[in-house]
């Protein structure tokens, strides 16, 4: 009877589902705080911190034209975890958890098959794009989830017409856009979805006024939602970022293709470096197998491209993780065709072996990156940030075990090479508490011992860590410990204590 009822939940989709979310949670909690953190994880962190015990901060990352939905996320976070970067990292597996649900509904509702849904769960579990961005404290976690998620509502809108769809809409459309300027795309492409409406209808177009109605309704409602934001007067400061990252219009017209070429180039090569080649030669076999699902297939296509040429087009700085949101539905095109294999294709070693070819590099990568991701094959823009250069944390807990140690008895000052990012903040987070360390940031280094070093130095022991210049730096200081930026050999973070003339 035991066996018989096993059996059943087996054949359940809802079962796998389950199942899948535990391997998933297991996978990403696995070394998780074995990667140090790095630059932006030390910023967000820091401002959650400051936000989550002052309630007048709440909007803090607008300081620096970051929306703030993450951060809000990761100040109820570091209330309930010790260890500040588990808990910013855990919001982003809360993300992924999401993104797997989404992909599993919004497979089912697109090609009307459960187990679509299921092998893009699959794949994204054995994703390296999602396993690197699930395990770090960013945003970018949260801008795929939500991606998905407004796909999926955005297709309910077009075939059901309903006025709750289009409310829900409005909201996740309006929470996305508080995360990142990126879920803009989810609305500019709503009007895409009109390619699934059924125009052999009755009153087709009655319908298709209506559709329209509850569109502009739930772009109103996401503008209301983004409002929230005008309440703090550095909501200017958000497009003034974003004109960092992605050319504004009068400036992109001096030169419209001029960095198209390189652009669109080095975003495929971490497209490919990610999903891996025998993923994108399946995800171009879905286009043609199975024969059907053409509607379905265009939007999936169109959901990816769009934001993808544009931007190739109007990228000023790019970075792999803004194209993460952007595979989400090549993940489903891949899902498809691994379901057409999995019913058509014969005999079953060919079908099998195929499937295997299909997902097994991606599995092997994400395998590499949760053993050991200072070896792992990433892109070489990933490894230099997350790393092997200077925005990696490699020593910060070395460094945070040795100040905790020396400041247990007495009053210490360290001071940090930068005032901003990685340091002062990552000590800030895990020393902040410590009414017996003194943290102070400096930038520019000077040639010689800045006064404000000397004098306490004169006073308590006071430390100095460098971290960007490699360089010999000209200051009476005796060196405590050095630590390796991943494999380079070429770049450290060191720790120093400051030595007067007369102490040594």
């Amino acid at each position: 009877m035991n066996l018989m009822v096993l059996r059943t939940c087996l054949k359940s989709p809802i079962v796998w589902l389950l199942i899948i979310l535990g391997i998933y949670i297991a996978s990403r909690l696995t070394n998780l705080t074995a990667l140090p953190i790095f630059t932006d994880e030390a910023i967000y962190i820091r401002w959650s911190q400051i936000g989550s015990y002052d309630a007048g901060w709440r909007f803090i990352s607008l300081t620096d034209g970051k929306q703030p939905f993450f951060t809000w996320l990761v100040m109820a976070s570091v209330r309930l975890f010790q260890d500040p970067l588990f808990a910013g990292r855990i919001v982003s597996i809360v993300a992924g958890a999401l993104s797997i649900i989404g992909l599993y509904i919004l497979g089912r509702e697109l090609f009307q098959k459960k187990y679509v849904g299921l092998i893009a769960t699959i794949l994204y579990l054995l994703s390296p794009f999602a396993y690197m961005y699930d395990r770090l404290a960013i945003y970018d976690a949260w801008v795929a989830t939500f991606s998905i998620w407004n796909l999926y509502l955005a297709v309910l809108l077009i075939r059901k017409i309903r006025l709750d769809i289009a409310l829900i809409f409005g909201l996740t459309l309006g929470v996305g856009m508080l995360n990142k300027t990126s879920a803009f795309f989810s609305l500019y492409l709503l009007p895409a979805t009109i390619i699934l409406f059924d125009f052999k209808q009755n009153k087709k177009i009655h319908k298709v006024a209506i559709w329209i109605g509850l569109c502009l309704l739930a772009a109103l409602m996401s503008q209301v939602v983004y409002s929230i934001l005008r309440l703090s007067p550095f909501f200017y400061i958000v497009s003034q970022k974003d004109a960092l990252f992605v050319y504004p219009l009068k400036e992109w017209l001096i030169h419209p293709f001029t960095f198209f070429q390189g652009n669109f180039h080095g975003l495929f090569d971490w497209l490919i470096n990610y999903l891996t080649w025998p993923m994108c030669i399946a995800i171009i076999a879905s286009l043609f197998f199975p024969k059907k699902y053409y509607k379905e297939k265009l939007l999936l296509i169109i959901w990816w491209i769009a934001p993808f040429m544009a931007l190739a087009l109007f990228g000023r700085v790019l970075y792999p993780r803004f194209i993460l949101f952007m595979t989400m539905p090549l993940l489903l095109l891949a899902a498809n065709f691994i379901d057409w294999c999995i019913t058509s294709v014969r005999p079953s070693f060919l079908k099998w072996t195929l499937i295997a070819l299909c997902c097994a590099p991606s599995g092997a990568l994400s395998m590499q990156m949760m053993i050991d991701i200072k070896t792992a094959p990433i892109p070489v823009s990933e490894r230099g940030q997350y790393v092997s250069d200077w925005p990696s944390g490699w020593g910060t807990k070395e460094v945070v075990s040795f100040l905790s140690q020396e400041s247990s008895s007495k009053p210490i000052a360290v001071y940090t090479e930068g005032t901003f990012g990685l340091f002062p903040y990552a000590l800030e987070i895990y020393l902040w508490k410590n009414k017996n360390v003194e943290i102070v940031g400096l930038w520019p280094l000077e040639k010689t011992l800045p006064d404000a070093v000397k004098k306490s130095a004169l006073v308590k022991d006071t430390y100095f860590v460098s971290n960007f210049t490699q360089e010999k730096i000209d200051w009476p200081l005796q060196r405590i410990g050095e630590y390796q930026k991943g494999t380079n050999q070429k770049s450290y973070m060191r720790l120093y204590k400051v030595v007067l003339p007369d102490e040594q």
